[in-house]
């Protein structure tokens, strides 16, 4: 059967509304997107949990984070390209069944290589969901309201990730991490029947899925990766060097096989639109910021201010909980306000949060913590919404796979960057560690400040 665009009678009314299956529709995919979110949550707040079950050092433990991030990043554009040749509503289920799959590995990993290799596992099904999240939300709103359907999934983010921290807390205190995973196969088989049964089918749009930009792709953005992590973690320079010169070769290969495709795999010509680049690097200096924060926090929380694992999960929890509950009101703010200018508050706002947990005396009060919390938390929701809106309003309708594929992969390219800046923080500062990696996290959210501000230069 045809799926035809659920909006399109509302439009021609005048009245942009959804109908009941495209509400149903919305909650399969944040039923989907909150699986694959809380399970980063829980896996950052758990990190000290389960590096000193499994008797690895902080650093090592990192690559826990990593191997999700690797094969994420690695393969997110293909299936961003592949959804526009079988249809993303099959990408999105496929990737759904891994993630499951995966996260019953995960629970029964006997070594931290085992675990690493689920987590892979896991990324590769995490990619396939959100290559392609982004693209179904804007089929399903129309623009004039699209910033509420992306505001709504950036609630579901956020409540995800204000869970995450809680629920890893709460079962640390009465099981052992093993169950951090295990509880994501219950709830992904019921997220699997609901989506199933309520996703739209989506047509192909007649690209040809190109395997040489695929292997490509994958090897590049996997080496890309897998350098920084050695790199962070001080390997053989022969071995960083390595991984980053092949990834060099292999995109500046892709992006020269691709200089005249309509539809490019690795999307340069989106990325030479002025808003659109520069909503993406808005989106990379955001969530490398998170990805330091996120990683960083609990060992600083555990080690330095000698925290329980359950009470960081819960003081934890503010941050996210704030990013839940401002990611609507900017949804609707950016329906009307210039997304550069939102963006840049939003992000100069958590510059100043991270500045003043970098600076923080060890015998501060606990309430002088949740309010930069709280701060940072109002100022990424801010950011949220109003980004993800530029970046699918600056791209033709035709590359809305495209476009959904770069806000994904910024995402966790930032985040990845984040996670390895973390683990380059422990080895040049020991215990000093987590304060460096919170200042650098300064700089990245001042950066992507100006960058969100600059677009309002283009409007």
């Amino acid at each position: 059967m045809t799926e035809t665009t659920t909006f399109e009678t509302a439009q021609a009314q005048g009245v942009p509304s959804l109908s009941t299956r495209s509400k149903l529709a919305m909650a399969a995919l944040m039923v989907s997107i909150a699986l694959a979110v809380l399970d980063t949550a829980i896996a950052n707040t758990a990190l000290p949990t389960i590096a000193q079950a499994m008797g690895i050092s902080p650093a090592e433990s990192v690559w826990i984070i990593n191997a999700y991030q690797l094969s994420a990043v690695a393969t997110l554009l293909p299936f961003a390209a592949l959804g526009s040749v079988i249809g993303q509503r099959r990408v999105y289920l496929l990737g759904l069944l891994l993630f499951i799959c995966a996260s019953g590995f995960c629970a029964v990993a006997g070594s931290l290589w085992q675990l690493v290799l689920a987590r892979i596992l896991q990324g590769i099904g995490g990619s396939a969901i959100m290559s392609v999240n982004t693209a179904l939300i804007a089929r399903l709103y129309p623009t004039s309201i699209l910033g509420r359907g992306l505001g709504m999934n950036a609630l579901v983010v956020g409540v995800s990730f204000a869970i995450g921290p809680t629920a890893a807390s709460l079962i640390l205190s009465v099981a052992s991490w093993e169950w951090l995973f295990a509880i994501n196969v219950p709830i992904g088989l019921v997220a699997i029947v609901f989506s199933f049964s309520t996703l739209p089918r989506s047509e192909a749009t007649g690209h040809r899925f190109d395997m040489l930009a695929t292997a490509l792709t994958t090897v590049g953005f996997a080496a890309l990766i897998f350098g920084l992590g050695s790199a962070a973690q001080a390997e053989p320079a022969r071995q960083t060097i390595s991984a980053l010169a092949i990834a060099a070769i292999a995109l500046a290969i892709l992006a020269f096989i691709e200089r005249r495709k309509t539809a490019p795999m690795l999307p340069l010509d989106l990325l030479r639109r002025p808003v659109f680049g520069l909503s993406a690097l808005t989106a990379f200096c955001a969530f490398a910021t998170q990805g330091l924060a996120f990683v960083a926090l609990p060992f600083y929380l555990e080690h330095t201010l000698s925290m329980s694992a359950d009470q960081t999960g819960f003081v934890l929890s503010p941050w996210s909980a704030v990013v839940a509950l401002m990611a609507p009101i900017a949804g609707r703010l950016c329906d009307r306000i210039a997304p550069g200018l939102l963006g840049g508050a939003g992000l100069a706002m958590l510059a100043i949060g991270m500045g003043l947990l970098a600076i923080l005396p060890a015998s501060a009060p606990l309430s002088a913590l949740i309010v930069c919390f709280v701060f940072c938390g109002a100022g990424f929701g801010f950011f949220q919404s109003p980004n993800q809106k530029a970046i699918m309003s600056s791209a033709p309708p035709s590359r809305a796979g495209g476009a959904s594929g770069v806000i994904a992969i910024a995402r966790l390219i930032g985040q990845a960057t984040g996670a390895a800046l973390v683990a380059l923080c422990f080895v040049l500062a020991g215990d000093a560690g987590p304060t460096l990696a919170l200042a650098l996290g300064c700089a990245f959210s001042a950066v992507g400040a100006v960058a969100s501000g600059s677009r309002l230069l283009f409007r």
